[in-house]
């Protein structure tokens, strides 16, 4: 595909220093429990991801973007995860439809320069739109209900779907749909958020990342162009959704939780440091009993960021056998993760438990990575098939 040259736009180049990713972390943490309980759109965070570049840090240097690659990328949605969940989720999303942008050309030239003119005056996040409330997550299998009718301009999109991250705040959505066509094709459509017959449906009432926006929303009779539909080459001559497995870009979500045990981590020695019960007479982060603890929440997040990390690493020394292993690095991460959370909660019991306490919330966020394709289940399956083959 011939390469698009979009605009003569020059993007924010974030900084992913130490310092610079501690100072966005601790902006996006000051907001994060308000949004937790209002379950609003994180509207402060997401201006401070944006005003730092940090939204759109993957858009290819042809584009006029930084183009950081996977492992710097990464850095960023843990940070963000060690702040504000819901906000790195909605970010992490977005910085990997412009990885796929960068490596694809796959959207037409005018429509990716609106995208990003309007990323540079504020948050313009995308999102891929796939489950659907009969179906599910299509990563489980089967096509959508969602259609797009052809016509003489263009198409015409029908359906509902659920779970779209980022609810009212997209710029833009990228909608799984099936065509009407005599021999019909299954792909996205990209659909501007302002378009005729796109109602959003306040269903997100979750357990954790509350302040996501991931919340039902239907088209009915929304018109786009005959060139937004982008189709999804088949596999062994059927369509297979491109979530069943995890590539490279497919990192940003394991890496926001990454975040999220960090910051119990943080919460968690916060309170051993502050908490002197009367009996004891010393701060509890004296005793070994605590220490022992806390060097268990370490190995879990040490674990979780070296299988994080030096995976990248590997994908961008172009390591050939990085790939087969890509859905269990993603399991592995996440049971590390839910350990460090729970370890930590189940250190203080009741204190740990209290919404006065930050690791209420971030064990209910850290549940939350479970839900991302490949799931274990199938992850496992997948892998233990292709072991008894070999």
């Amino acid at each position: 595909m011939t390469a698009v040259s979009v605009s003569p736009i020059t993007l924010t180049v974030p900084d992913v220093s130490p310092a610079g990713l501690k100072a966005l972390t601790a902006e996006v943490a000051a907001t994060a429990e308000h949004y937790d309980r209002s379950g609003d759109i994180p509207v402060a965070g997401l201006e401070a991801a944006h005003r730092g570049g940090y939204l759109t840090a993957s858009v290819a240097a042809r584009f006029g973007g930084p183009e950081l690659g996977p492992f710097e990328i990464v850095k960023i949605i843990v940070a963000l995860g060690e702040g504000d969940p819901s906000v790195a989720l909605i970010a992490a999303n977005n910085l990997a439809l412009h990885q796929m942008q960068s490596a694809t050309d796959s959207w037409p030239a005018d429509i990716y320069a609106d995208l990003l003119h309007r990323s540079a005056l504020g948050p313009a996040p995308v999102n891929v739109i796939r489950a659907e409330p009969e179906l599910g997550a299509p990563a489980r299998g089967g096509l959508p209900k969602t259609t797009l009718r052809r016509t003489d301009s263009g198409w015409v999109l029908n359906g509902r779907k659920t779970f779209a991250t980022g609810g009212t705040a997209l710029a833009y959505h990228l909608v799984w749909a099936v065509t009407d066509e005599a021999e019909p094709r299954v792909g996205h459509v990209i659909v501007p958020a302002e378009a005729n017959g796109i109602t959003w449906h306040d269903t997100w009432d979750h357990l954790g990342l509350r302040a996501s926006g991931t919340h039902d929303v239907s088209y009915s009779d929304v018109e786009v162009r005959a060139e937004n539909f982008q189709e999804i080459p088949k596999t062994d001559g059927v369509y297979r959704d491109p979530a069943t497995a995890t590539g490279p870009t497919g990192f940003g979500h394991p890496a926001l939780y990454v975040g999220v045990a960090r910051a119990a981590r943080s919460a968690f020695a916060t309170y051993a440091r502050e908490r002197v019960p009367t009996a004891l007479g010393r701060p509890i982060s004296e005793t070994e009993r605590i220490q022992t603890v806390a060097g268990e929440i370490e190995a879990q997040i040490v674990q979780a960021e070296t299988l994080l990390y030096g995976t990248l690493l590997r994908v961008e020394a172009d390591d050939p056998t990085v790939a087969a292993g890509l859905s269990l690095v993603k399991v592995q991460i996440a049971r590390s993760v839910i350990a460090a959370v729970q370890t930590a909660v189940a250190a203080l019991g009741n204190a740990a438990l209290t919404r006065h306490n930050p690791l209420e919330r971030h064990l209910r966020d850290v549940l939350c990575v479970r839900v991302h394709p490949p799931q274990e289940d199938t992850a496992l399956l997948a892998a233990g098939r292709e072991a008894l083959r070999a």
